[in-house]
């Protein structure tokens, strides 16, 4: 299905079902100015299965695809690939709900979600970004488990590579052995901590929202507990069978993921820390260090470093 509608003095575009993009859209190779062009090219390379899957409509062994937005944003509904697939960010914010569990995606950074799993996306421009689809069981050394990744020069290479490649590229040529290689990165990748975990349980979830709602909040357990109707014991011991991380290690990830967020937004460390209710600037770049080993500063400047080379 295709639609359009003028709202707030933007054009909402969806394509394919399930998916809302604000401003304009350009796929790799096309020419600025084809948004709906675009869209319908890529919507055009995923067909719905029968089980409520989306496929890829390419029969390769992996395939790429290059998304910018210079306005706007996009914003997808719960769904699913029949292929596993990385989404890496160039620049630009993305976040990723997936497997009980919210990751922030920083410039440099990749998200990796297997086959089948549910997952949905929001995005903010300005945005650049490639998709790469792998075909169940073409490299089985692959995560299996949804991850945060770091994306090495080589493989960011190989990504915007395979972007400008014909989808239908020659099986045995020289494509097809950079597939090869791109399979071999992938499952060499490194893991970053990017992940937060998320409670199901319905009083939990409420804690989460007013947490995230009002992250400088610097409440107590026990103020927190009573304020979704449990006791402190009964807070600690919910948080830690839902996450696995009690709630002042589970507060410190919030606070992790909201400073990646605001950090790629472009926000000073002072900014950060204020907002995050630290009492001083330093105290937020040791909490900061303890939980990625660098400092905010060198952790953004690495990864700008690399978005513009």
């Amino acid at each position: 299905m295709t639609s359009k509608r003028r709202s707030s003095g933007a054009t909402r575009i969806a394509r394919p079902t399930g998916w809302t993009f604000r401003g304009d859209v350009r796929v790799a190779n096309e020419p600025r100015g084809a948004s709906a062009a675009s869209l319908d090219s890529l919507a055009s390379r995923f067909a719905l299965e029968a089980g409520g899957r989306w496929k890829n409509t390419v029969a390769r062994p992996a395939n790429a695809i290059g998304l910018s937005m210079e306005s706007g944003g996009l914003e997808s509904e719960p769904h699913a690939h029949r292929e596993s697939q990385l989404v890496y960010l160039v620049r630009g914010e993305l976040i990723c709900e997936a497997s009980s569990a919210l990751w922030i995606v920083p410039p440099r950074s990749a998200l990796w979600i297997p086959a089948s799993v549910t997952h949905r996306i929001r995005a903010r421009a300005p945005l650049e970004g490639y998709g790469v689809f792998v075909e169940p069981g073409a490299a089985p050394n692959l995560p299996r488990d949804c991850c945060a990744v770091s994306v090495t020069p080589l493989l960011r290479e190989l990504l915007l590579r395979l972007a400008t490649r014909p989808a239908l590229y020659d099986l045995e040529g020289p494509d097809a052995r950079l597939v090869g290689v791109l399979l071999d990165e992938l499952a060499a990748v490194s893991i970053e901590k990017h992940r937060l975990p998320m409670p199901l349980d319905p009083r939990l979830r409420r804690l989460v929202d007013a947490m995230i709602a009002d992250p400088a909040n610097r409440a107590t357990t026990k103020t927190w507990a009573k304020r979704i109707g449990v006791g402190e014991r009964t807070l600690n011991r919910l948080l830690v069978a839902e996450t696995g991380l009690s709630f002042g290690r589970w507060r410190q990830q919030l606070h992790v993921i909201l400073a990646i967020q605001k950090l790629s937004r472009g926000a000073t460390v002072q900014r950060v820390a204020l907002d995050l209710g630290y009492e001083s600037a330093s105290s937020f770049v040791t909490m900061f260090r303890k939980a990625l080993g660098t400092s905010p500063a060198r952790y953004m400047a690495s990864r700008l470093t690399a978005s513009s080379s």
